[in-house]
């Protein structure tokens, strides 16, 4: 490699007016590469993988984005939101990033070798692409996933609810819940 070499790079893309990737760059070639969302935040750990007991590894991250709605960062993150949001996205992330790499820095490794990697609403980001690109992404490393963050409390109106009785406590719980309303049961996110 050349002197770009133990170091971090920051490149912006065109995607939503102007979205930042950091890389960090090991100090020899790297044997292994790992992308991940929230990338202002995480990229930064890469150079710590140089004192610990592994592979020489190259961490992409994708910045954030700056809108202070913590909802588009979520849209983008997660299809169950916002799908067309999420695939804009995942274009950026898959195609246009890994491509970037690719070019500039010589690194294309197989999904034995590659990983995606999110904390919070970034792992879910993380699950969602090692789930709908195994090809790409042979290992998904997601703590702490986040999901159905932005549910409403109060569900459909049930059709036979009785509208006599002003609130009604669910046998499953003990939450009192409004007449003429449903127990939620937050849908299961689908990858495809």
């Amino acid at each position: 490699m050349d002197d770009r070499t133990g170091e971090f790079v920051t490149e912006t893309f065109a995607y939503d007016g102007g979205r930042q990737v950091t890389v960090y760059v090991p100090p020899t070639t790297p044997e292994a590469v790992v992308y991940a969302g929230d990338g202002q935040l995480l990229a930064k750990w890469g150079a710590d993988l140089v004192d610990a007991d592994v592979p020489p590894t190259m961490v992409v991250g994708v910045h954030r984005t700056d809108d202070p709605d913590e909802m588009v960062r979520i849209r983008e993150y997660s299809p169950s939101f916002d799908e067309a949001q999420f695939a804009a996205h995942e274009v950026l992330f898959v195609d246009d990033v890994r491509r970037w790499v690719g070019t500039r820095f010589g690194v294309a490794l197989p999904p034995e070798r590659t990983a995606v990697f999110g904390v919070s609403a970034s792992a879910e980001l993380a699950l969602a692409m090692g789930m709908r690109h195994p090809d790409i992404y042979g290992s998904v490393l997601a703590a702490s996933p986040a999901a159905d963050t932005a549910r409403p409390r109060r569900c459909r109106p049930h059709s036979r609810a009785r509208t006599s009785s002003p609130a009604r406590t669910s046998r499953s719980s003990a939450r009192t819940r409004p007449a003429g309303t449903t127990p939620c049961t937050p849908p299961t996110p689908t990858y495809s």
